[in-house]
């Protein structure tokens, strides 16, 4: 290796280049902007006002943010589900109308004054959504009258209620705590705030109900089509921003126990600046409550920063302005263009230097040949995809296809199949357990069970998360071979933590060691990682030691050992560190030997390739995908090789034609039944001098 590569080596390996892509991926990057934002305002207004972080100051400054963050979040609820309200600061007028008018001058014990207000709020939030949500009125021109016909509805109680509450004094501590106590030091519309803020985020993120509300917010054609409510969605929306909005209003009359004509006129500009700063997306179908509590924050501490500078309410009203059109030009470009930017960054080539491709000649132990010629077709034109097949004790096939069916073809002649069960995802790997259910890795849902009765049941579908993972790697993306160690114990490889099945060439294109091998205990039903940091590990089969399993790094071009138990236990060695292909599934031979399939062959251009991460990283951001340098996976070989890693003996397919691609071979009575992820057959092959009586489970669990 020359200088120049051991420095690109050590700069890729070095340089974490892919972090950048993994955390445009995650949702809460949404939020690192107006974080900023809020951190920078808090530096600025900080340093110029002096007891800035005074406790009495952020005391007043917090109970005032309590009363505004409630009309933030009840105005976030509309925007999520692709709605807008302008009429939060006339309904926070009339809550605190309303809840001064019934306490000071009607007299009400406060739970009913409360109650009445938050009625009086739902029901103008009703009068909206039965507008916008059933009649199909747009809503900012709903809104725009709603909030001129509350308005002058507060205006006329003003004019007849005004004096009478000027003139009462309640008598009642308990009215006062609303705007006046602390709970555990903190002021009790704070309280309230985070409560509802938690009730919120817990509402969109864990709940049906909320999901239905993203669901409308990100289309509502499409959430018609599925069968959501999308009128009643959208109703509730409005009615649930009425009644936070009202509750502002009670917290702010207990407060200041005044009403004046001026109280919550242009609240509306403040809470929509607060809501889209936070990154809520004027959309629709993209908000949280803490996007509201942080673009809350912010603007409330502007407003009252400016305040006390001195500014006038002209310049307030200028600077919302202007942050609103900056929040909205910010969004609007953001969510056009993340995802351009994020296909641009999020493919991260590493450096890979593969030993070199042992040659195919006479005198090499891959030396090419027709041994394939002779393989027959079962279920030609029948079956799609087969990638694994498997044979049962009564000689039955079974194999999956790309609809996510298992397919059973029946002993003798396999002339009659059956859909032996229905998965819905991909079936991969599958080995027989020693109580005869069939164990599946389906791609994109993890390890699964099908009991002899075909009963369905999902084993495992997460891992234990990376400590210093971006990426939440809990989840498994592609499971896609397993094999079953004597004590019960499962172990299974997920080729790929960043990709999905089916983009399984951008991960050939980094080469980065995304994929590991996990395992899963039924006796305890817990799963943990055994090895991580693998080039897309694919096979796995048990060796006859008990203590140690084989595995294939696909694009590493290698097959490695690893023990699980004994002396050498935690320990990798290798194998075939040098295959001419792409290794894919490993499975036992008759003699003691192992089969060994070759999904592709190597290529001089794509090894000069994952020596130039700089040029594949430039070839994703400017070639089309269909034009990128691929794997060559059309040519199918067969090896069978030993422990130790001496090849036995290889069967091709030059011509590529009879079985032109193999992701899967097992022995069983004497023939050699083979399958591929491209195929429409499943090929058996006679295997001259193999045992006619040995089968897989009599090798793993001594059965005939």
């Amino acid at each position: 290796m020359t200088l120049s590569d051991r420095i690109v080596r050590w700069r890729y390996r070095y340089v974490p280049d892919h972090l950048l892509g993994e955390i445009l991926t995650k949702r809460w990057v949404d939020n690192a902007i107006p974080l900023l934002i809020l951190l920078a305002v808090i530096a600025v207004f900080g340093s110029l006002i002096p007891d800035f972080f005074s406790a009495a100051s952020i005391s007043n400054l917090a109970r005032q943010w309590g009363e505004f963050g409630l009309i933030v979040l009840a105005l976030t609820i509309v925007m999520v589900a692709g709605g807008i309200d302008l009429s939060v600061g006339s309904t926070f007028a009339l809550g605190n109308i309303v809840a001064l008018a019934l306490m000071n001058v009607a007299g009400w014990p406060v739970p009913a004054v409360v109650a009445g207000t938050l009625a009086c709020g739902a029901a103008v939030g009703l009068v909206n959504g039965l507008l916008v949500g059933y009649l199909r009125l747009r809503a900012f021109l709903t809104t725009l009258v709603t909030l001129i016909i509350v308005r002058a509805v507060v205006d006329m109680l003003l004019l007849r209620y005004a004096v009478a509450i000027a003139a009462a004094f309640p008598d009642s501590d308990f009215w006062f705590f609303f705007g006046e106590g602390f709970v555990a030091g903190v002021p009790f519309s704070v309280v309230v705030t985070v409560g509802v803020a938690i009730v919120l985020h817990l509402v969109l993120s864990r709940t049906r109900a909320g999901w239905h509300v993203l669901a409308v917010g990100g289309s509502r054609r499409s959430s018609h089509n599925v069968g959501i409510p999308v009128r009643r969605v959208i109703c509730a929306t409005y009615v649930a921003s009425g009644t936070l909005a009202a509750l502002a209003g009670v917290l702010f009359a207990s407060r200041l126990g005044a009403a004046g004509a001026d109280i919550g006129i242009g609240l509306e500009i403040a809470a929509l600046t607060a809501a889209v700063l936070g990154g809520n997306s004027l959309g629709g179908g993209r908000g949280s409550a803490a996007k509201a509590v942080i673009g809350s924050v912010t603007v409330m501490i502007m407003v009252n920063s400016l305040v006390r500078l001195g500014v006038t309410s002209g310049a307030n009203s200028l600077l919302l302005g202007m942050v609103l059109l900056a929040a909205v030009m910010i969004d609007v470009r953001w969510l056009k263009n993340r995802y351009k930017f994020l296909s641009k960054v999020y493919v991260s080539p590493t450096y890979s230097d593969l030993p070199p491709a042992p040659g195919t000649d006479g005198a090499s132990p891959y030396a090419l040949n027709d041994r394939l010629r002779p393989v027959e077709a079962i279920g030609l034109d029948r079956i799609d995809g087969p990638e694994d097949v498997i044979l049962d004790e009564e000689d039955h096939i079974y194999a999956g296809n790309r609809t996510g069916d298992i397919v059973r073809f029946l002993a003798p002649d396999y002339e009659r199949q059956e859909i032996f069960a229905h998965v819905g995802g991909r079936p991969l790997g599958m080995a027989f357990a020693r109580d005869g259910s069939l164990l599946v890795c389906i791609g994109g849902m993890g390890l699964y069970r099908v009991g002899r009765d075909r009963r369905i049941e999902k084993l495992t579908d997460e891992t234990n998360r990376s400590w210093f993972s971006v990426i939440d790697d809990s989840r498994l993306r592609l499971a896609d071979d397993l094999d079953i160690a004597p004590d019960g114990r499962v172990f299974f490889s997920e080729a790929t933590v960043r990709y999905e099945m089916h983009e399984w060439p951008v991960d050939c294109l980094e080469s980065r060691g995304n994929g590991r091998i996990i395992c899963y205990d039924p006796r305890s039903g817990s799963t943990h990682t055994v090895l991580k940091n693998l080039v897309f590990p694919n096979g796995i089969c048990m060796t006859h030691d008990g203590q140690s399993f084989l595995f294939a790094e696909t694009w590493a071009c290698r097959i490695s050992r690893y023990w699980f138990d004994g002396a050498k236990k935690g320990t990798v060695e290798p194998v075939i560190p040098d295959l001419p292909g792409y290794p894919d599934n490993i499975n036992r031979a008759s003699d003691g030997t192992y089969w060994l399939a070759l999904v592709g062959i190597r290529t001089p251009s794509l090894d000069l390739a994952l020596r130039m991460p700089g040029f594949r990283r430039r070839m994703a951001r400017r070639v089309a995908p269909d034009e990128w340098l691929y794997p060559n996976i059309n040519t199918g070989c067969i090896v069978r090789f030993d422990e130790s890693g001496r090849v036995i003996e290889t069967l091709w397919d030059r011509s590529g034609d009879n079985h032109p691609m193999i992701t899967s071979m097992r022995e069983h009575r004497g023939y050699l039944y083979i399958g591929g992820i491209l195929n429409n057959r499943v090929g058996r092959l006679k295997l001259d001098g193999a045992d006619p009586a040995w089968t897989a489970q009599a090798s793993y669990w001594g059965r005939t």
